[in-house]
């Protein structure tokens, strides 16, 4: 178990936001498990880990042209 401040804890849901909700307890469990590795915690690592993380829960919207001038 780790914890967080307020601004950490901040930071992760933050990050967890535009993930699709069927990833999101999938990426905070991630979160814990790199931090819970991590020699020192603070706002850097928190913030390094979402970062890293997130790249791999996250999944852009498809964009489909929709016939408008900028297609």
């Amino acid at each position: 178990m780790i914890a967080l401040d307020d601004e950490e804890m901040a930071a992760v849901v933050s990050a967890a936001r535009p993930l699709q909700p069927k990833h999101r307890s999938e990426f905070l469990a991630a979160v814990a498990a790199e931090l819970e590795r991590q020699q020192q915690r603070g706002p850097g690592a928190v913030y390094r880990a979402c970062r890293d993380l997130q790249k791999r829960f996250f999944n852009p919207p498809q964009l489909h042209g929709g016939g408008g001038k900028y297609d």
